[in-house]
This record gives C-alpha cells, sequence and structure tokens, in this order.
C-alpha cells in the first residue's frame, strides 16, 4: 500500500538525487570549458548576461 508519507518521501529523495545530477553536470560542464580556455555565458544580477572565463567559475563551485 502506498501512502501520503511515502510518496512525500520518495519526491523528496527523487528531488535530492535530481539536484546532486544537475551539480555534477554542471561542475563535468565548467571543468571541461575551463581545460579548453573557454568562457561560459552566465545571467548576472540585473537580467542580463554575460562571458566568464571557466577557469573563474570553477573556482567558485562548490567540490
Amino acid at each position: 500500500m502506498i501512502t501520503k508519507a511515502n510518496t512525500n518521501m520518495d519526491i523528496d529523495e527523487l528531488s535530492s538525487k535530481v539536484m546532486e545530477g544537475l551539480k555534477r553536470a554542471n561542475r563535468k560542464l565548467v571543468e571541461n570549458a575551463a581545460l579548453n580556455d573557454r568562457s561560459l555565458i552566465v545571467g548576472d544580477d540585473r537580467d542580463g548576461f554575460k562571458a566568464v572565463p571557466a577557469k573563474e567559475l570553477l573556482k567558485k563551485l562548490p567540490k
């Protein structure tokens, strides 16, 4: 029997796994760009975009 509590726990666990996968994929993207001396386009605080060297982004990412 599936209860609402079990469903919420499953959703929370899935959400956590998806977020972890996104973090890993993002880090891999930045690492590969940094190895090739590339820049990535990121959003800024004013709803605009700017190119940032991947090596600079890599310094700010959590491990």
